[in-house]
């Protein structure tokens, strides 16, 4: 199974210049944890809840903070063509739990996180978390 089949299409989009507080309302607004960072149709960054926990309000900065101090640059993503499983197996390797979903053309097609995938196929549980769940790694707030 494909992607395309599981993924979230309906994307809203941060600018690197929205403040941390207005980033954080559309999140509980819609009950989500990421949201892609795009400047002049080009996706630059993403940034997540714990992003604004940890490197914006844990380091001072209030609600009116900018995007662009605490976003992630390193954008990892998978394409829109992708089985499911291998996707959920890189997800565990690089330790992430929601990716950007590109279309052929490296657009932005959407967004997947692990729990879609379990949401398919419960056997995706074992695969994608055993990976997610262990210490540290490049997405590690510690290690920045």
């Amino acid at each position: 199974m494909k992607i395309s089949e599981i993924m979230t299409r309906d994307v809203e989009i941060a600018s690197p210049d929205d403040t941390l507080e207005a980033v954080a309302s559309r999140m509980a607004a819609s009950d989500i944890g990421l949201l892609p960072v795009g400047e002049g149709g080009q996706l630059v960054g993403m940034i997540t809840d714990r992003d604004i926990a940890v490197r914006g309000v844990a380091r001072g900065l209030d609600g009116s903070g900018r995007v662009r101090d605490v976003m992630s640059r390193d954008v990892k993503y998978c394409f829109e063509d992708d089985e499911i499983e291998d996707v959920v197996m890189n997800m565990g390797e690089i330790q992430v739990r929601r990716l950007v979903v590109l279309d052929g053309d490296k657009r932005l097609a959407g967004v997947v996180s692990l729990a879609d995938a379990v949401q398919q196929d419960q056997a995706m549980t074992g695969v994608g978390f055993s990976g997610v769940v262990r210490p540290g790694g490049a997405h590690n707030q510690a290690a920045r």
